[in-house]
């Protein structure tokens, strides 16, 4: 079975910088996009990043400039640089991931998510 693992997060100072990072472990798994979303207390998910396999990037409207996504499809890796953080990026940050993985000889459509990690940005 797939597990995404999450590495990063922590307490940071408003205009810090942050980097998540986020691998896919267990069973073979084939990555079609992964990224990152965040949700912050009392409100719904949202859109942080996501890159597909082709490079394509895809930014949530209040990180676009400040953020940046990378991901390796070698090993199933992604990650989030995070620039001028502002106390309003503070919530937990999600990995994600959509792709196939492997089940005895057949391939299934599988999307994941890790179980978050706490960014906290003090003003």
């Amino acid at each position: 079975q797939v597990q995404l693992v999450e590495f990063g997060g922590g307490l940071v100072q408003s205009g810090g910088s942050l980097r998540l990072s986020c691998a896919a472990s267990g069973s073979a798994f084939s990555m079609n996009v992964m990224g990152w979303y965040r949700q912050a207390p009392g409100k719904e998910r949202e859109l942080v990043a996501t890159v597909t396999t082709g490079g394509d990037t895809n930014y949530g409207s209040s990180v676009r400039g400040r953020f940046t996504v990378s991901g390796d499809n070698t090993h199933n890796t992604v990650s989030l640089q995070m620039n001028d953080l502002k106390p309003e990026d503070t919530a937990v940050y999600f990995c994600h991931a959509e792709g196939f993985s492997r089940q005895s000889t057949t391939w299934v459509p599988s999307v994941l998510w890790g179980p978050g990690t706490q960014v906290t940005v003090s003003s």
